[in-house]
Order: structure tokens, then sequence, then C-alpha cells
């Protein structure tokens, strides 16, 4: 077989697919030119997903006939007019994206140049060129894409339904706008207006929290915190959710370099590690990260899609993000997230219903025997309730020692008034109550604690007044056997006893009167889970956190009214004491107002 070279037209179509997978990497393609070109507002038009058209309008630099001419054209760009790759200070810059789309699509582009009298539009159909014609149309540009891969039709194959291509595409204009705030973005189908973004005020980070709050949710807004830092000429802003504010994957989570959305493992891998002692290990927290640095220390001609990029250092990148975000989450003391009082305030009301704040008066003007949805025999303890009191003469059986008379206001989680089943510390606030799991908070308290004490290298050790012998299967033990001397460092002196039993001789002094069996087993049990390979240093975390679960004050203990507040004090004043070690809350707290919601008050 003999070399040759291969038409135009069919190198457009082979860099297309490298370029324009879906209608989302189109879209993405035209609407970064457009931000490219200037524009303060970029109107996008979808059909089918992006299948049919796609058009994206916007009031950029706009082109003149020759620069029409010159943009369908492979490798064309006025972003490098230096030729120089490594200082990229735009989003595109490779000349790729209009010649590969106009090679499997039909595309008409029409643009005003600033200060021209008359707009321009050229056609492309499957890569053949038609001559500019004179149009109508304002400064800026319009570029249609009509019916995407018609000339290659086995990539219309692979493409999915309506619902996920527009659901793509969507997701690619959200990140661009969290990028660019200062844009408005406007996205729309054939039936609705699914995005509508208008161009945020004020300072930097007042218009990134007000795009970030519009695209992530409310709750973001309402629950983020900021992070700021710098190192070696590495600038990193943004925002993080409480670790109280999570989910089950890690859709919202994203990175911006340069003002480029990408998608990095050191990112994922950064956060992983920031947020390892707040959450569990399949829960995820909600993050949006701006990096600037210079230019020729990262690298953003990896992949033609452009959402890949390498850094120069990165370590020095992973060790800023880690430290940062773990800045940020200590400066947040012990706040937990409003969604937590919401989703209580949706539990109480029901599972089979979200929290209405009209919900009360529906249930006042609904007899419980006409309909209602309430459960059976609750009428009945209705009205046993209220019934008239008897036995006022008895002495009070409630536990008044929990009772303190210093005023709510000096404290941020208030004054404990009482403990609910052994379990629960009911504290009155200023404005509303809290409700603490005692052994969350006091697990949150022991391991940090447990990590100061490490991290001085001044872990206190009580000794056993008798050896404790823990039974273990020979596999279990050895493993134990294993890692002795790192146990030691934490403060729990182990030896061998026999083949399958462990003596247990000294515990961390924090930990108190712990069940070392249980304990013992549980840290087996977390070897036999990490393999053998891995040291123990490098799960430090999850030992110091399954050390401290077996520290902590339990549920079903007695609290006197001193060791409730004293317990409440320290949670005010130690870092992160908002969540137990898997990001649930260690505390509730209730609005005033959204108690009256309840009542029909408000």
């Amino acid at each position: 077989m003999k070399l040759r070279r291969l038409p135009e037209t069919l190198v457009n179509q082979i860099a297309a697919g490298e370029v324009v997978e879906r209608p989302a990497s189109a879209l993405k393609e035209l609407v970064e030119n457009a931000l490219d070109a200037g524009a303060k507002n970029i109107d996008i038009q979808l059909r089918e997903g992006g299948r049919t058209l796609i058009a994206v309008t916007d009031d950029g630099c706009g082109m003149t006939p020759d620069e029409l001419m010159l943009a369908i054209e492979r490798h064309a760009t006025s972003k490098l007019p230096d030729d120089d790759l490594v200082h990229i200070q735009t989003l595109g810059f490779r000349g790729e994206a209009l010649p590969s789309i106009g090679a499997v699509a039909r595309v008409s582009i029409t643009s005003r140049a600033e200060g021209a009298d008359s707009a321009w539009v050229l056609r492309v159909e499957g890569g053949k060129v038609f001559d500019p014609e004179p149009a109508a149309h304002p400064q800026g540009t319009r570029i249609e894409v009509r019916d995407l891969f018609f000339a290659t039709p086995a990539r219309l194959k692979f493409l999915k339904t309506t619902r996920t291509e527009l659901t793509h595409a969507v997701e690619m204009v959200n990140r661009l706008a969290m990028a660019h705030p200062s844009v408005g973005f406007v996205l729309s189908d054939e039936k609705r207006t699914v995005i509508r973004l208008a161009p945020a005020q004020g300072d930097l980070f007042t218009q990134r929290l007000d795009r970030l709050g519009a695209v992530m949710g409310r709750q973001f807004f309402d629950n983020s915190i900021l992070v700021e830092a710098e190192r070696e000429g590495i600038r990193l802003t943004g925002y993080i959710g409480l670790p109280t504010l999570n989910r089950g994957n890690a859709n919202q989570q994203y990175m911006f370099v340069n003002g480029r959305p990408v998608r990095d493992k050191l990112f994922y891998g950064a956060l992983r590690g920031a947020y390892r002692d707040f959450l569990a290990h399949d829960r995820y927290p909600y993050v949006a990260l701006y990096l600037q640095l210079p230019p020729e220390v990262v690298d953003v001609n990896v992949h033609p899609a452009k959402t890949e990029v390498r850094f120069q250092d990165p370590a020095l990148v992973r060790g800023l993000i880690v430290g940062a975000l773990r800045h940020a989450l200590a400066d947040a003391g012990h706040r937990a997230s409003t969604t937590v009082a919401d989703a209580a305030l949706g539990a109480v009301l029901g599972a089979a219903q979200p929290f209405d704040p009209n919900f009360a008066h529906q249930i006042q003007a609904r007899p419980y025997g006409q309909g209602s949805s309430v459960a059976r025999g609750l009428a009945d303890r209705s009205a046993d309730f209220q019934a008239p009191l008897g036995g006022l003469d008895m002495t009070p059986t409630a536990r008044q020692e929990a009772i303190d008379d210093r005023p709510v206001e000096d404290f941020p989680l208030g004054v404990a008034r009482a403990q609910l089943h052994e379990t629960y510390i009911v504290a009155q606030t200023a404005d509303g109550i809290v409700i603490v799991d005692q052994h969350a908070a006091h697990e949150r308290l022991v391991y940090e604690r447990m990590k100061a004490e490490m991290s001085e290298g001044t872990i206190k050790r009580q000794g056993l007044l008798l050896p404790e012998v823990v039974e273990l299967d020979e596999g279990s033990a050895a493993r134990i056997s294993a890692r002795i001397e790192e146990f030691k460092a934490l403060g729990l002196v182990l030896e061998p006893f026999g083949e399958g039993a462990i003596v247990v001789r000294e515990t961390p002094a924090m930990l108190g009167n712990v069940d070392v069996h249980k304990l013992v087993r549980d840290l087996a049990d977390d070897l036999a889970e990490w393999g053998e390979t891995i040291a123990l240093e490098e799960k430090l975390a999850d030992v110091a956190g399954t050390m401290a679960c077996h520290g902590s004050v339990r549920a079903g203990r007695r609290l006197q009214g001193a060791e409730m507040n004293a317990l409440l004090r320290e949670m005010e004043a130690t870092p992160h004491s908002g969540q137990c070690n898997h990001g649930r809350p260690t505390y509730v707290e209730l609005k005033l107002a959204d108690i009256e919601k309840l009542f029909g008050r408000r």
C-alpha cells in the first residue's frame, strides 16, 4: 500500500472525533469562542438536546468577512499572536473547533465586527464552504449548527436521548458560567428556558458567590466557607461547603484553573485528603475552587477537549489545596449547615412530604377524622394529652440539676436545660433551641484532642490495673502484632499472647474507661480492610476515629447539668465540632420561628 495524503475533509472529520464527542462538546467550543471574543451576554438555543440545532449568539467583538473565511480553516486562530504555547491567556487556541464542526454538520456563522457598517454570513455544509454574503445582525456573532453528525451517520448511533444530551449541555454551560460570573448566560430549548443567569454585580468574591448560589443552590450559598490562600505565586480562592452539607456523588465539585473548567485527579485526591476527618468514604462535599497560577507552570495543551491540565509541581498544588481547605474548615469552628435543621423539620412533618411552612395551618383546618393522613391512634393520644392533668401535688421528678440560670445570649450553643433519653442534650439559645447528640459530639472532641496530642507527640497513657487479654482469630492477632510499635505511638500498648490473643497493658488516658476488647477487635477489622501493605501512619485519622468512638460519652449515660454545659462550651471552642468523623451533624439547631411554624403560630 502506498502512502498518501488524506483529503482535507476527512482530516477534519477525524479531528471532529476528538473535539466534538457530543452536542455538549460542540457547544462548549462555541461558548468558549464567545467568551474569548469578550462577550458580556451569551444566548444559547438547543433543539433535541443539540442534535438538530445549536445556536450561540454573543455581543463580542465580531469578525470581518476575511476573518470569517479564516475562522473555518484548520489551525487558524487569533489567540496565539506570538506563537507562544506556554503563556496561553485564552480558553481556545488550537484552531480546530469550527472546521471540525463544519466537517460533520451544517454551520452558518453570522457576524458583525465592532465599528463595521454591516454583517456577513458564511455557510459550511459537511466541509463544503460557501462564499460570504451580506446579512443583518448587530455587533457580535451568531453561530448555528444544524444536523450535527449528518455527514458522519455512524456517530449518530452513539448519541443518547434528548434529555441526556440536554443534561450534558446544561452542566457544561453551568461550569463556564461559574468560571465567568460577570457574563450573562441564557440557555433554552424548544419548550422552556433552562438557564437564565444575569451578569453578577459587585467585587469578584461577591460575583462568584452569587453565581455559585444560582448554579449550586441556595443551600450552598447559605452554608459555604470562603477559601483564600497563596503559596509561591499560586493563588487559590473559592468556596467550600460545610461537612454536614454533603451528597452521595461528586457532581457538585468544581475546579477552575486560570478561568478554565477542568477535571483533574489531583484535585479530587486533594479534596478527599482535606475532608478525610469529616466525611464518610462514600460522601462528597460541595466545592468550587479557583486556581490562578503563572501559565508557564501549567500545561493546558494536554488533550483537544482542554479539560485536562498538567502542573509543573503537582505536590505544591495539592499541598496548597489541602492546607487551605483544612484551615477554612477549622475557622468554621462548631458551625453546622442549616440543611440539618431543614431535614429535622421535614422529618417532624413526615417523610412523605417536604417541609411546607403552611402545613401546620393545613392540619388545623382539617379534623382528624375526615380523610386525615395523620398516623392511626394520634387522635386518641392527642385527646389524652389534653385531658386535665393529675398528680400536680406530687414531688417533681424532672432533672432540675440540668437547669442553668446564666444568660443564653452569652453562648452560641446556648445553655443546657435537660437531657432526654440519656442521649440528647437540649439547650436554649437566644432565638431557638439546640439538640445535641452527646455521643457524636464527644467523639469529635476526643478525636480533636487526640489529633493535637499526636501532632505534639505527647499522648498520655494509663496502665491497666489488670492487663486485658483479647481473644482473636490467628489472622487478626497477626495483623495487630505486626503493628504493635505503631499502636504504641498512639498510646495503645499491646503484646502478643500466643497465636490467637493480644494483651492490652496501657490505653490512651483521654479515652477513660474504654472497652478494650471491642476496641482491639475493631482495630483488627480496620487493618483487615486496609490491607497489610498500608502503613498505619497513612490511616492515622481512621485509627484515631475508631479509638475516639470507643472513648466518648456513650448514649444512655446520664449527665449532670455541669457536664452538659461543659460539653457545650468545649464544642464552641473546638474546630469541626459541628459534625462527627463521618460528616453527620453533632447537633441540630431549630430557630424559634421554625418551631412556631410547626404549631401554626406563623
